[in-house]
């Protein structure tokens, strides 16, 4: 059996108050929980240190944990002598079995637990990729999946079986966003829990926006004039077509913002839309147009390369 130091897991010394066990729980808890932790293997830990605080803040497996006596981190260990008799039957027959199902069989049942206990055992967690339009993440969207799960037959047997479910991907889901789905993985055993399913968010490229967070960025085309002298021009959003008014004088390159124009945002509006502006120039033009060009070259004194001169 390997040794799993809980004490060290929550930075506690060995003689920690309940009071400082719950404490730091709950400023780790903060620091590693999986849906709003950016930390490196913020889910693994999660598990480790709600692991560690479901033994310590109960007296009953405390007692039974502090017991067992002091090893390194990960070290092959077996009890102390007379542990057996304490506690009743011969847990560790089984070599594979984990230190906290250890402590739940042992505090399952007064007087301690036989060879047959069936501890209960959580489901598996899975995770998807879930590939979505910017449509659908702008509306929200329901997706059919199919997932080949394990799980335990009426005699105990594990066997590979397939499942299709339905899920709800609410809107304004983004590029990269891991959705945790409470209880929709792998079926638990012996009256454990369910797992959980994790989707990633993948949203296909789209031909018009370009999508960073929650805003939206769109090239958006101007003939010369309409810069120069400003305009009224018609913009598409994912939420239908609006009226955007240009500026005179505006240039290549400006960013005009169409406020709650780009993805909702849970329980607080929406991200942006940016229109960037790109001037284009007709590359066919008849006689009267280029006599009019030619008009307005020979009547403006604008120099557009005029901070070359002087060197």
């Amino acid at each position: 059996m390997k040794y799993k130091d809980y004490y060290k897991t929550m930075g506690l010394g060995r003689k920690a108050s309940p009071e400082e066990i719950k404490k730091a729980y709950r400023k780790l808890a903060r620091k590693y929980h999986p849906d709003v932790s950016k930390e490196p293997g913020a889910e693994d830990k999660f598990k480790e240190v709600s692991e560690a605080y479901e033994t310590l803040h109960d007296p009953e497996k405390r007692s039974v944990y502090d017991q067992l006596g002091t090893y390194q981190q990960g070290q092959d260990f077996r009890p102390p002598p007379g542990w057996e008799q304490h506690f009743g039957g011969d847990p560790f027959s089984n070599e594979g079995i984990d230190l906290s199902d250890l402590f739940a069989a042992f505090t399952g049942k007064a007087g301690g637990v036989g060879r047959g206990a069936k501890i209960p055992k959580p489901g598996q967690n899975y995770e998807v990729n879930a590939h979505i339009t910017l449509e659908e993440a702008y509306h929200g969207t329901e997706l059919e999946l199919s997932l080949t799960t394990t799980e335990s037959d009426g005699k105990g047997r594990l066997r590979k079986m397939p499942r299709n479910l339905k899920v709800r991907i609410p809107k304004g889901a983004t590029d990269g966003q891991r959705l945790r789905l409470s209880g929709r993985g792998g079926k638990g055993q012996n009256g454990g829990s369910d797992g959980d399913l994790f989707l990633n968010i993948n949203l296909h490229p789209h031909p018009f926006f370009r999508v960073s967070g929650h805003d939206l960025y769109l090239e958006l085309p101007l003939a010369p004039w309409e810069a120069v002298l400003g305009a009224m021009v018609q913009v598409p959003t994912l939420g239908g077509d609006v009226r955007l008014k240009i500026p005179p004088g505006t240039h290549s390159g400006q960013q005009l913002r169409v406020t709650g124009r780009g993805l909702p945002m849970p329980h607080r509006g929406a991200g942006n839309l940016f229109a960037i502006v790109q001037i284009v120039v007709p590359t066919v033009v008849d006689e009267h147009e280029r006599e009019l060009f030619q008009s307005l070259a020979d009547a403006s004194t604008f120099n557009p390369r005029g901070h070359f001169e002087g060197g």
